[in-house]
């Protein structure tokens, strides 16, 4: 099977995040699929950038054929961030015959970070005479209307939910990366028999292969609060609006007296805010650290005694959350807390941590406290029921076939 997979954001291990596309696609080339990924020259959440001196440009990296559409950088959630998009689907539509020619796709799988895409997909689709699977991470708009609280009645949000609607209509199979959002679906146009559920998973073969060491100026800043014998919270990815690390530095407001450090590794556009709250406070346990390749991220999360992930006190989790970091903490085999109103929670459905309520620091701290009081056995033993259920649950090698299946 020929498989033309359209992500705006589309990475691989040689530039960074998002790794879902990649992770599916070198499963399907192993399984003897021909795949090619259409994405933007420029993402805001890549470490690096491929460099293209025209429109579009290909690259095969692990035997996926990579074709690369030309976009302005942008920085924020600005007008900046929607010429990017407007400019990635154009050219979707400016290069379709070329990227036909190149796919010969019998299948066309649209991943959302925006709905927009699904008009130039159902275009080619069309023109390729393919099946058309419209792959849902986010909820859009009703994303923006719950986390950011722009009105329903926006000229964007009314446009990209017609989007929405159109896409639930027009596509032979919906894929939800989350599990709760059938009903919502439904009520915006799909049919009964379309929807599947796959959530993002780990690449367990590749786990602890090739990993790279910890940049000198992470491996310092650990070495030095491991030699203080600091029990140390960590936190991986993004520094954004819906991670809700304002509650993390809250929460190490409340244990000043305490023997904790706080790591933060990564990047985003609440990192400038966090790091000045925390210069505020005089918070001597909080450390901010650059993003790091994923390669290098089993060596950090050795670092870490617990790891932390969190999420904001908003009703769009009742459809549930699935993200990377969490897979990445538990093959790590680390106790994990999670600060979660979601209506699945890994975490407490396998035991490998503690689940306190979203945007809570005395929960959060209280978490800490209950976790530093444990024996580093009982700590291993959490850490390792995360790392079995992650081995059971969330390998893309069984995704990977389960697409396929979908796809038919």
């Amino acid at each position: 099977m020929n498989i033309l997979l359209i992500n705006h954001y589309a990475g691989s291990p040689r530039y960074g995040m998002e790794y879902r596309p990649y992770y599916l696609a070198r499963e399907w080339v192993r399984l003897g699929h021909k795949v090619t990924i259409t994405a933007a020259s420029f993402s805001h959440i890549r470490t690096n950038q491929p460099v293209l001196s025209r429109g579009l440009t290909e690259e095969v990296i692990d035997g996926i054929h990579y074709v690369w559409l030309k976009t302005p950088e942008y920085h924020g959630n600005g007008v900046g961030r929607v010429l990017n998009i407007g400019v990635f689907v154009g050219q979707l539509y400016r290069f379709s015959s070329q990227i036909i020619e190149m796919s010969q796709p019998d299948a066309v799988v649209a991943s959302s970070p925006h709905p927009f895409i699904i008009f130039p997909a159902y275009y080619l689709r069309k023109k390729a005479r393919a099946k058309l699977v419209f792959e849902v991470r986010d909820l859009w708009p009703l994303s923006l209307v719950e986390l950011v609280g722009i009105s329903k009645r926006h000229p964007f949000i009314m446009a990209m939910q017609r989007t929405e609607d159109f896409a639930y209509r027009a596509a032979d199979k919906v894929v939800s990366v989350l599990p709760g959002t059938e009903e919502h679906m439904k009520i915006h146009g799909l049919v009964d028999g379309k929807f599947a559920y796959i959530p993002n998973g780990i690449d367990i073969t590749g786990w602890g292969k090739g990993i790279n060491e910890l940049p000198e100026m992470h491996k310092q800043a650990l070495d030095v609060l491991r030699s203080e014998r600091k029990f140390i919270v960590g936190y991986t990815g993004e520094h954004g609006i819906g991670n809700a690390l304002n509650s993390l530095v809250e929460a190490s407001n409340l244990l000043r007296q305490e023997n904790v450090a706080f790591v933060l590794v990564g990047k985003g556009i609440k990192k400038a805010y966090l790091q000045s709250k925390v210069s505020r406070m005089e918070l001597q346990s909080v450390t901010f650290l650059p993003d790091i390749p994923k390669s290098a991220i089993p060596s950090l999360l050795d670092m870490f005694d617990v790891c932390f992930i969190g999420w904001q006190n908003k009703p769009i989790y009742r459809f549930g959350v699935s993200p990377n970091k969490l897979m990445d903490y538990m093959m790590a085999a680390k106790p994990v807390i999670h600060s979660t109103g979601a209506v699945n929670d890994v975490v407490a459905e396998s035991g490998c941590g503690l689940s306190c309520s979203p945007e809570d620091p005395g929960m959060i701290a209280n978490a800490v406290i209950q976790l530093m009081s444990l024996s580093e056995e009982d700590r291993r033993d959490m850490g390792l029921r995360g790392r079995e259920y992650v081995l059971q649950n969330h390998d893309y090698r069984t995704f990977a076939k389960k697409y396929l299946d979908i796809i038919g």
